[in-house]
This record gives C-alpha cells, sequence and structure tokens, in this order.
C-alpha cells in the first residue's frame, strides 16, 4: 500500500476538524496542481497519509486514511481536478515538525524537503515508518487502528 502526505493551512482546515468530521470524514478538495492530482488519482480506500499543518505550524500532526477514490471536485469549476475523502485514524502523540524532517538526513530525499509547494504528496516506506517513530507512534499500532 502506498502512504501519503496531505498539506493543509489550519486557518483553512486543522486536524482538529478532521477529527470531528469523525469516521464519514471529509472530501479533500480545492487541489489545482497536475502533479497533486495525480497523486489524488493513485491513491486506493485504506491508504494511509500524514495530515501536515502548513505555513503556521509546519508539522506532520495526525494519520489519515482514504475512505474514498478520486472523483470530481465540486469546487473546480473547469472540470479537471477532482478529490479524494479521508478520514483521521489518530494523532501522532509528538508531532513532527518541518525542521525535524529538513534536519534528518534518512528524509532528505521525501518529497516534502525539495517540493514543499505540492499540497498532496507520496510518502516512502521507510519515511513513513521513521516519521511515525518520531512521533510516537508504531507502524504496527497505526496499522492495528
Amino acid at each position: 500500500m502506498a502512504h501519503w502526505l496531505f498539506k493543509s493551512e489550519p486557518k483553512t482546515w486543522s486536524w482538529d476538524q478532521q477529527v470531528e468530521a469523525g469516521a464519514k470524514g471529509t472530501f479533500w478538495n480545492g487541489v489545482r496542481n497536475h502533479l497533486a492530482k495525480k497523486q489524488l488519482m493513485a491513491m486506493q480506500i485504506g491508504e494511509r497519509g500524514f495530515f501536515y499543518h502548513s505555513n503556521e505550524d509546519k508539522a506532520v500532526v495526525g494519520v489519515v486514511e482514504v475512505i474514498k477514490t478520486y472523483y470530481p471536485d465540486h469546487t473546480d469549476e473547469s472540470g479537471k481536478f477532482g478529490m479524494v475523502d479521508i478520514k483521521a485514524v489518530a494523532p501522532l502523540a509528538r508531532p513532527v515538525t518541518l525542521a525535524q524532517i529538513k534536519a534528518d538526513p534518512r528524509l532528505s530525499e521525501m518529497v516534502l524537503v525539495n517540493n514543499s509547494r505540492l499540497s498532496v504528496q507520496p510518502v516512502s516506506e521507510a519515511e513513513w515508518e521513521l516519521i511515525l517513530a518520531l512521533g510516537g507512534l508504531s507502524p504496527a499500532g497505526v496499522d492495528a487502528l
């Protein structure tokens, strides 16, 4: 299974709001980048991702799960872009900041480090496991949720 990173400004949509959406989750709309669109189109139900607060906090704060695959984005008047639905799975015990990620040489190839403006990004298995560990979670523990 693939892993992902979803970026959101906390003032626009926060981790707390994602948690409040509950098991029904919410749509991840507003993506207007063709590379990010390609990432959304590749997502499968059950795949997990990081929820990342951009701009202010600049930290991975939680884990989400894809609950509906790619479909048209109702906010896109051009009809070119789509969205997926996600739900909150678990908060990280400790947020993992962008500064921590950039300082760790094991994460030097992460898309977040090299293309930080991309709103939806793939995360490698090694990056997934390392960020979970830095955030106080184990992959096995997250998989069990």
